[in-house]
């Protein structure tokens, strides 16, 4: 017994230390971004573990397991406390009065807590998979999507919403660990629709955003078919997702960012969603430290076949690849694929979720865009969550203090603009 209150206690309190590690890329990325995040997720099963280890520990008299148990259930108490103390200043973004403006019977299918063991019950939504939105010219290759639509016991809200998937512009698909937040986006009466855009090396960033709006354009046409308002469809989007939902939704006509088949097309949104997706490609490569990359070989890009997938796995994230050269190759290229550049009076509304620890998105440069937006008049709100890192809200938001304290706050934002 004296060896498992020992192996628990500095179990619980070394995995906890490592909540206050600020990664720098690539190793110390590589082997602790994966525990930090298992770390946020199950925060609140450490605080029983070191409560328990510490109570082991006194019961056999072993003091140091004791203290060992106690600090690392502290620490996870805290965390669990830093996290769900964030509040989005939505009084001063909507008015003092802003919960009457949610109706009532969407309030009662909202999260009624910022944290809870589980996600409450919803009706099962209706799911359509591999809906073509769109077919590459001059072939056939199709860009797919699913659809998630309420069922149909639940009040439907005439909001559509968009979402891109987390990929570092290079990886994943749709589908990909969003399946517990969409169905809690259908309980409140939303249609989702899960974008699959293609990925570099196929295509670049001006291609990648050009997707995004075939996907605004596609589903603006068939609202209809889906019970929605076309002037109520809403951005959202995690990571590199979150980067192409701002500048999707800031340059809604932008000649270099707009195909030629959508350029007649309503590209306006009700409102952009992200979640901690970079604002500022200069302050990416600086805080991920891509000079390390220099020299080395890129992929081309549309290469097909196995040996580029086997390359794209290596190269993810690099922005190079992505915008044509480094930083100091092509300054204004990296400036022109920024969404804090194209920040102007008529930008839609809003939210910003940062990760205080974010190896990837610099939070000052979050900020930045939030005061900018500000001082352009925009309604917009940043919350961020201490001690946390990158792609927080994607493992087990079933029990995650910070994936549902940051649900709780999307869910009242799509409500106040509709």
């Amino acid at each position: 017994m004296t060896t498992l209150a020992y192996v628990l206690s500095f179990t619980c309190l070394i995995l906890n230390i490592t909540l206050f590690i600020r990664l720098r890329p690539p190793f110390s990325f590589i082997f602790l971004w994966l525990p930090q995040l298992v770390q946020h997720a199950l925060s609140p099963f450490w605080v029983v573990i070191g409560v328990s280890a510490a109570v082991l520990g006194l019961l056999v008299n072993a003091p140091i397991a004791a203290a060992a148990g106690a600090l690392g259930a502290a620490i996870a108490a805290v965390y669990i406390w830093g996290a769900l103390r964030q509040r989005a200043d939505f009084a001063s973004a909507f008015g003092a009065d802003w919960q009457g403006k949610i109706p009532a019977d969407h309030q009662a299918h909202m999260l009624q807590r910022r944290w809870s063991i589980g996600l409450p019950p919803t009706n099962t939504p209706r799911l359509e998979q591999d809906i073509p939105f769109w077919t590459i010219p001059g072939s056939e290759r199709q860009l797919l999507c699913d659809v998630w639509q309420p069922s149909e016991q639940t009040v439907r809200s005439g909001m559509a919403i968009v979402y891109l998937h987390a990929s570092g512009w290079y990886l994943f698909d749709k589908d990909f660990c969003t399946r517990p937040f969409f169905r809690q986006l259908t309980a409140q009466g939303h249609v989702v629709m899960d974008v699959a855009y293609r990925l570099c090396p196929e295509v670049d960033i001006y291609d990648m955003v050009g997707d995004v709006k075939r996907a605004l354009a596609w589903v603006k046409t068939h609202a209809a078919d889906y019970q929605v308002n076309p002037e109520q469809v809403v951005l959202m989007g995690a990571s590199a997702g979150g980067h192409l939902a701002l500048m999707a939704a800031y340059t809604p006509q932008h000649p270099q960012f707009t195909p030629p088949d959508v350029g007649s097309s309503d590209l306006s949104v009700r409102a952009v969603v992200s979640y901690y997706g970079p604002s500022d490609l200069c302050a990416v490569y600086q805080h991920t430290h891509q000079e390390r990359v220099l020299g080395l070989p890129k992929v081309q890009i549309g290469l097909p076949g196995a040996a580029t997938m086997k390359k794209t796995m290596q190269d993810a994230g690099r922005l190079d690849i992505l915008l044509g050269g480094h930083l100091h190759e092509v300054p204004a290229v990296y400036e022109l694929a920024s969404p804090v550049t194209h920040v102007h009076s008529g930008c839609p509304p809003t939210l910003l979720i940062s990760a205080d620890l974010d190896v990837v998105t610099p939070t000052s440069a979050m900020r930045a865009l939030h005061h900018k937006l500000l001082d352009c008049g925009v309604t917009a709100i940043h919350i961020v969550f201490p001690l946390t890192q990158h792609g927080f809200d994607l493992l087990l938001p079933q029990v995650s203090p910070p994936a549902q304290a940051a649900l709780y706050e999307v869910e009242r934002f799509l409500m106040l603009v509709r």
